[in-house]
């Protein structure tokens, strides 16, 4: 007998997302087998990043293929239409590595600051964060700021280092780290939550490694501004729906 792997966000989920600008499901995303296959790949991207410190292996999928296969599975796009509509882009993706001891901290921030002006707005984004590893509060696993999602942008400082990635930070006096909400995630289960929301996480203090496969997606009648300079070589692909937007995607199938 075929198993039928199926997810479901209710409409209660939908309520608290739309309200908080998070979910945590605490189910898997992919069957046994196919998260397998993902953790397979991950495993030979860590090996061969070459100069890159593990926590910047950013859009994988622009050089392996295969992962498309679980980008635009229809098992994640049924997760992310209930909460930005049917009409779905993929913005990116990024694994996510800190290593045991020494993975460092992942400064606040919001992932919409890093893209100001590359969209009209920036409602309608999700990251869906898969917990390659088990993530826990010792070994960095991601905290958010419920609600922040509706306050616009933050003010930044730079950070004064050379990351590829994380080069700047939220001012520390504006988060109370009381309010955090931290993301304890087994393997294989996900997160969700808005590109606009305040989020961070701690250093890697633990002997585990823990690791997150990023999967951003965005409502395709968000206008994408093809002027913005960084959004000439930006490559985004269709996942479903139309494209009201008159956005540049890219279509496999």
């Amino acid at each position: 007998m075929t198993v039928i792997h199926k997810q479901i966000i209710s409409p209660e989920q939908v309520d608290f997302y739309k309200q908080n600008g998070y979910l945590l499901p605490h189910v898997p995303l992919f069957t046994p087998d196919k998260f397998e296959q993902l953790f397979n790949i991950f495993e030979e991207h860590l090996a061969n990043r070459g100069d890159l410190r593990p926590d910047e292996m950013n859009n994988p999928h622009l050089k392996d293929d295969r992962l498309f296969e679980f980008l635009l599975a229809k098992e994640v796009i049924d997760v992310v239409e209930p909460l930005i509509g049917p009409n779905i882009g993929l913005w990116s993706s990024g694994f996510i590595c800190k290593e045991p001891k020494t993975g460092k901290p992942t400064p606040w921030h919001e992932d919409s600051a890093y893209w100001e002006g590359r969209f009209n707005r920036f409602d309608d984004i999700v990251t869906i964060w898969l917990a390659i590893d088990e993530a826990t509060k010792e070994n960095g696993c991601m905290g958010v700021v419920p609600g922040t999602h509706a306050n616009g942008f933050s003010e930044y400082e730079d950070m004064g280092t050379d990351h590829k990635i994380f080069n700047r930070q939220i001012k520390s006096d504006s988060i109370n780290e009381n309010d955090v909400v931290w993301f304890a995630l087994k393997k294989g289960t996900y997160s969700l939550h808005d590109s606009r929301i305040i989020h961070g996480a701690y250093a890697n203090t633990s002997n585990t490694r823990r690791t997150g496969y990023t999967m951003r997606y965005f409502n395709t009648d968000l206008v994408l501004d093809r002027e913005h300079p960084n959004n000439q070589n930006k490559k985004i692909y269709h996942a479903r729906g139309l494209n009201r937007g008159n956005n540049p995607l890219i279509y496999l199938k």
